[in-house]
């Protein structure tokens, strides 16, 4: 027998020695947090609907703008009543003090000198949007603090009395400019893009991204600790005091956020419009919003949407029917206006019937369910129920 050599007898001691030792496990991909998703999803939708603007005519482009702006609403309408339960049936109200906050903002900059295009008129908006937080906060924070002492038909009556007094209200304050409302200045396209868009393509660029910025902390807020404390306060006031929740800060702050998103929609479509007056936020307008998160669905953010787009696009619709249709001008005349709140009467009572979670909800139920192994990317077989024990 030869001797084994010292040198290979060492090699053999490392080799075995690092086959035992276990080899650490590669790093698992980082995923992404809750708001981390909620933001690359807004930016993705944000960009898909500015590009689907290059498809769409000038006028088709105005009523996107409008829906966006109907969306801002919409949605702070639904995280009202959908988390917190506080009932408001005058939205239009914070629709109109944003809008009075723009024009009010924009007009004193254009005054003191901040007039025209390109950077100037850029500032101008970007003023005039927080001049609209401002307003429509203010107003908000005021029902909030009402609404915490107020609940059901009393918070309800509380709004619903706040849009029946807007116009007497800005007949009897001169810088509201009474019945005729107030004017703003033209915002056009900026000189780098004046040969890509057109004015309408740029206004509803400027309506999709307040939008987004106006949504997407909703959403941020929903899904937070502040959206279990609403869910919390919405279930049992009691049971979430005890549990040190404040239910009147929690019902506040929903109002003051409710009203911040409601108040850029107000400037947006006193930006598409160029003005704003008490006329366009009456008691019928502020009875669609309702409907409008009713028929979405109360709590849902996509629901929301779907029903800013019919609030928008279903008189449109109505009346394009009716004139194709042939109905004779008496006729057309005496429904103009009346069909379509008749339609939205139908259409809340097919879907609440039908389904009483609103689009949304109809919408989830289609959706093919996957079982939570095969979401996580696991292939370990099923867990099995356990067997009742024998007595």
């Amino acid at each position: 027998m030869t001797a084994t050599r010292p040198a290979e007898t060492e090699e053999a001691t490392v080799r075995d020695a690092r086959r035992t030792v276990p080899r650490p496990a590669p790093e698992a991909p980082r995923r992404l947090t809750r708001t981390q998703r909620i933001l690359v999803r807004a930016a993705v939708l944000t960009l898909l609907a500015v590009a689907a603007t290059f498809l769409l005519d000038p006028y088709r482009n105005y009523q996107l703008a409008v829906v966006a702006a109907t969306f801002c609403a919409t949605a702070g309408l639904t995280l009202l009543v959908g988390l917190t339960g506080q009932l408001s049936l005058g939205h239009a109200v914070l629709m109109a003090a944003g809008g009075y906050g723009y024009a009010l903002t924009v007009n004193a900059v254009a005054g003191a000198g901040l007039d025209g295009d390109g950077t100037a008129g850029a500032a101008r908006v970007v003023l005039g949007l927080v001049g609209a937080l401002l307003a429509s906060g203010a107003v908000g924070g005021l029902l909030g603090l009402a609404g915490a002492r107020l609940r059901g038909p009393y918070l309800a009556g509380l709004t619903l009395a706040m849009v029946v007094a807007l116009p007497a209200l800005t007949a009897q304050v001169p810088a509201l400019g009474g019945d005729q409302g107030l004017a703003v200045p033209f915002e056009g396209v900026p000189e780098a893009l004046s040969r890509l868009v057109v004015v309408e393509q740029w206004h509803a660029w400027v309506a999709i991204v307040v939008a987004a910025l106006a949504v997407t902390p909703l959403a941020v807020l929903r899904s937070g600790h502040a959206g279990l404390r609403m869910r919390a306060v919405h279930g049992d006031e009691t049971a979430a005091r005890l549990s040190g929740v404040s239910p009147a800060r929690v019902k506040v702050g929903a109002f003051v956020a409710s009203s911040l998103a409601a108040g850029l929609g107000g400037a947006v479509l006193c930006l598409v419009t160029q003005s704003v007056g008490p006329g366009r936020y009456d008691l019928a307008f502020s009875l669609l919003l309702v409907v409008a998160a009713v028929v979405g669905g109360l709590g849902s953010l996509g629901g929301a949407a779907a029903g800013a787009a019919l609030v928008v696009l279903l008189p449109w619709l109505v009346d394009t029917v009716t004139g194709a249709v042939g109905v004779p001008a008496d006729l057309e005349q005496r429904l103009s206006g009346n069909l379509a709140v008749l339609v939205f009467g139908a259409l809340l009572i097919v879907v609440t019937l039908a389904w009483p979670g609103g689009l949304a909800r109809a919408a989830a139920r289609r959706r093919p369910h996957v079982l939570p192994s095969r979401r996580r990317g696991r292939t370990d077989a099923p867990a099995t129920l356990p067997q009742p024990t024998e007595r």
